[in-house]
């Protein structure tokens, strides 16, 4: 299978030539591990292969034979390594396979290395010190965005059409806004994160993926939403397949449209005429949109220090857990600057500061939960900004302390934490390209469980205003 084959399909469509014998499940491994030889040494996207398993594929699964990849945190595939992008987690194994990660073999998916993140996966920027910093394939000198930076930058230059990611502020839609992908951050319990874990970083994270074409995130959902007994969270799967809802018409949908961020930011000149260009394609579409300036309930200091509280306490026993199976000691030789002062930040936080942050998230969530009483959709740009250069994100981190560092997150991407915070489903489309050729994604939030709204109207966008056939410079069919 030629390379400008194999990228030309998203991951359904390579399925279906599998089920049809145009391609066995190792041409297609050996078409994935072609493309990130040709593209992985320019974007350092990917920091680990190794031979899929093909004997257990089912010809019948949604992703039968597909080629995957799965980033370095939060997921664990028996007998791999799993390091959390951190000095300190250098060389961990882990000894069973995650249920997402059952899930994800029970699709077909053929899963064959590992994408990179920051370390701890706290930044939307991916440039940890253990594996150097991920490029942007539009543009080698910028970033990918983060924490899922290494899968976005993957599926943007065609190592693989989909890509595992999680998402606790944002770090599935800053990417996919960044490398021009669709990213879709599902409501609170529709994905397990077990059995190690209850819930990641308090309830903000979860888990699904990248992905060139809505089908795919789609068709994933379907298949790894689910649950096991105990978990935290249960958001029953609808009636239907979230892969039928992108071809289903969304129908005339109330959706209000903010502009400036809730700590009263506004977006950079390029964002907001993408912005704009977004709004008019909304109504020619014939939905309603209108000027929304929803509130938090809480101040943005009093928002960014209760998710610094939770987010930095929630490090310490993961960290702890780190230096005692390594035997290495928690300290700038094993630490970035800014996870250690998190650490640190996070070893200060009381139990009576962590129920007073958990206060604060009830409270933003139920005022959350009054604006899509009103709106089907909210509209945001997904960035303020077009990615930063490389480097920038990091500048004087050893001058913050953890609640510093949460701000600096915050301050980066300040549209996309109140999804996570409030439960909420979310995605990144890119509907827009900067006149200096990058990509520019717009977010949409809809009401809790509301994750069918969100794909009715990415399939009507992208039947729109296709992206699909955009290319970076970094392109693996090249």
């Amino acid at each position: 299978m030629q390379l400008h084959e194999y990228t030309s399909f998203d991951g359904l469509g390579l399925a279906q030539l599998l089920r049809e014998g145009s391609v066995s499940a190792a041409e297609l491994h050996d078409a994935g591990r072609r493309a990130c030889a040709a593209v992985n040494p320019q974007i350092n996207a990917v920091v680990e292969l190794w031979p899929a398993d093909l004997t257990a594929i089912d010809s019948v699964a949604p992703f039968a034979g597909v080629p995957f990849l799965i980033k370095d945190v939060a997921v664990t595939m028996a007998g791999r390594r799993s390091e959390a992008g951190s000095r300190l987690g250098a060389g961990h194994v882990a000894s069973f396979d995650s249920h997402l990660m059952t899930q994800f073999r029970a699709a077909g998916l053929a899963t064959f290395g590992r994408t990179s993140t920051p370390e701890m996966a706290f930044a939307t920027t991916t440039e940890p010190v253990l594996y150097g910093a991920t490029r942007n394939p539009w543009n080698l000198t910028l970033s990918a965005g983060g924490s899922s930076g290494g899968a976005a930058a993957a599926v943007a230059a065609g190592i693989v059409p989909l890509a595992h990611a999680t998402d606790a502020a944002g770090s599935i839609r800053v990417p996919a806004a960044s490398t021009g992908l669709f990213g879709l951050k599902p409501s609170r319990g529709r994905v397990s994160n077990g059995p190690a874990m209850d819930e990641i970083f308090s309830g903000l994270g979860v888990q699904l993926g990248v992905s060139r074409s809505v089908r795919d995130s789609a068709a994933l959902l379907d298949a790894v939403q689910g649950i096991l007994p105990g978990e935290p969270y249960v958001t029953s799967a609808p009636g239907h397949s979230w892969l039928s809802q992108v071809s289903q018409e969304p129908g005339k949908l109330r959706i209000g449209v903010q502009r400036a961020a809730c700590n009263g930011a506004r977006p950079a000149p390029a964002i907001a005429a993408a912005l704009d260009a977004s709004v008019r394609l909304l109504e020619s579409l014939g939905h309603h949109v209108e000027e929304v300036s929803p509130a938090l309930g809480v101040s943005w200091e009093a928002f960014v220090h209760a998710n610094a509280g939770i987010w930095c306490a929630n490090l310490v026993p993961w960290i702890d857990a780190l230096a005692q199976e390594s035997g290495r000691a928690v300290s700038l030789d094993t630490l970035e600057a800014a996870t250690l002062a998190c650490y640190r930040y996070g070893r200060t936080v009381s139990a009576v500061d962590f129920v007073a942050a958990l206060d604060v998230r009830n409270t933003v969530t139920r005022r959350a939960g009054a604006v899509f009483g009103q709106h089907d959709v909210v509209l945001t740009s997904t960035m303020r900004d077009v990615p930063w250069p490389l480097g920038r994100y990091g500048e004087k981190e050893e001058q913050l302390d953890g609640l510093g560092w949460t701000a600096r997150l915050f301050e980066h991407s300040p549209y996309t934490p109140l999804a996570n915070v409030a439960g909420l489903p979310a995605m990144s489309v890119p509907l827009g390209m900067s006149n200096d050729g990058l990509p520019i994604g717009m977010q949409f939030m809809a009401g809790y469980a509301k994750d069918g709204v969100l794909l009715r109207l990415a399939g009507q966008l992208e039947r729109a205003a296709p992206w699909g056939q955009r290319r970076p410079s970094v392109w693996a069919g090249n």
